[in-house]
């Protein structure tokens, strides 16, 4: 969030960025402190990410699908523009857990009609350099990368004020 928030005041956008976010968080966790955080920042746009952990913890998929959906309706409700940002899970949970699980960010965005950056890691996600020896949090080296997938999606945003 923080080099969007530098390109974003380097290009003198009228925005200002807030990082909500929690580390480790699920989609319940984000549901439950989605509406105080709505009502202290009144966002235009919502940069909605989050599910992965819910993925690595074998949660099931319907209940992040439903969480996301809560949130999104929020967000709209509030009159904000969303940009939901997916997430794939290794191949290691079984075909039919990962294929429903990244199913549902082009799903959720088709039905809200928000924007969607489809994985956050692609282009990078097999380099194993660029992720910490857990193989699934990205390094640093990686921020750039994952800040410029965020920004193509997020920039048509900023222009629709």
């Amino acid at each position: 969030m923080a080099l969007l928030g530098e390109r974003i005041a380097r290009e003198r956008r009228d925005y200002s960025v807030v990082n909500a976010s929690v580390s480790g968080e699920t989609t319940a966790g984000g549901l439950a402190r989605f509406e105080a955080a709505l009502a202290e920042t009144r966002p235009a746009i919502v940069i909605l990410e989050l599910g992965a952990n819910d993925g690595l913890r074998g949660l099931p998929v319907a209940q992040m699908r439903r969480n996301l959906a809560a949130m999104i309706e929020r967000a709209q409700q509030a009159r904000a523009r969303v940009l939901l940002v997916g997430m794939k899970m290794p191949p290691n949970y079984g075909p039919d857990y990962t294929q429903a699980f990244e199913a549902v960010y082009p799903q959720l965005a088709r039905r809200y009609r928000t924007a969607l950056v489809p994985f956050l890691m692609e282009g990078f996600a097999e380099k194993q350099e660029l992720f910490q020896p857990d193989r699934i949090h990205p390094t640093e080296a990686a921020q750039p990368l994952m800040a410029e997938r965020v920004w193509k999606a997020l920039q048509p945003l900023l222009r629709s004020r």
